[in-house]
């Protein structure tokens, strides 16, 4: 385990990592963020490790075709093929994260878009969040899904049928957000659902909005 290669980098996954717990989008050692490091590698959570245990040293750093750098160290995520294959076919993504969030994931069993019902969807995701085709876990077909959902989406968060929820960033920050974003605003439409049918937004709404915040919201 080497925690002096890129130190900043595998700081900021304990840190994100961190997140996704206070978040509530996991439960045990489910799910993962990996970061990219450079156009042949990126750093990935381990195997099976609990969340409190993280360090510096136990993220994995990987090549693209998800093959640890160090053989003989701690295991990357059984995602680790899935996230290799979206960046090495994503050249703009520098993070990747994988979660079981509830209410996202519950959309996701139903096989079921997330409609674009609130000013907060508009602004994160540019319309829906979609559906992804059901995947077996371990190779590189989850990747293969996200990419190819994603591609015609402004959404950076993709639900995956019957599994859960992945999503893409310039940084891994960006991509955390976007988890944390996507199962907020999944339960906030289905507490919707229980009291009627959401109202839609208009799709030239939702262009204004988006602009609005991927171009002038914030410093």
């Amino acid at each position: 385990m080497n925690e002096f290669e890129h130190p900043l980098l595998r700081r900021e996954l304990v840190d994100l990592h961190r997140v996704l717990v206070e978040s509530a989008l996991v439960a045990w050692t489910a799910g993962n963020v990996s970061a990219k490091v450079d156009d042949r590698h990126f750093l990935i959570k381990p195997s099976g490790v609990a969340y409190e245990k993280l360090t510096l040293g136990s993220m994995v750093l990987c090549d693209l075709d998800g093959h640890p750098v160090e053989p003989d160290g701690l295991k990357p995520s059984s995602d680790v093929f899935a996230h290799a294959y979206v960046y090495r076919h994503r050249a703009d993504v520098g993070g990747v994260v994988h979660t079981h969030s509830a209410y996202a994931t519950a959309w996701a069993a139903r096989n079921e878009p997330i409609p674009c019902v609130l000013t907060a969807m508009a602004d994160e995701f540019g319309g829906e969040i979609p559906v992804g085709p059901f995947a077996m876990i371990g190779g590189e077909d989850i990747g293969k899904g996200v990419v190819e959902t994603l591609a015609g989406h402004r959404s950076p968060a993709v639900l995956m049928r019957n599994h859960g929820v992945f999503t893409i960033g310039g940084s891994p920050r960006a991509a955390v957000k976007a988890a944390v974003m996507c199962e907020d605003v999944a339960r906030t439409v289905h507490l919707s659902r229980q009291l009627g049918e959401p109202l839609p937004l208009d799709g030239a709404d939702i262009d204004r909005l988006y602009d609005r915040y991927q171009n002038a919201y914030g410093q």
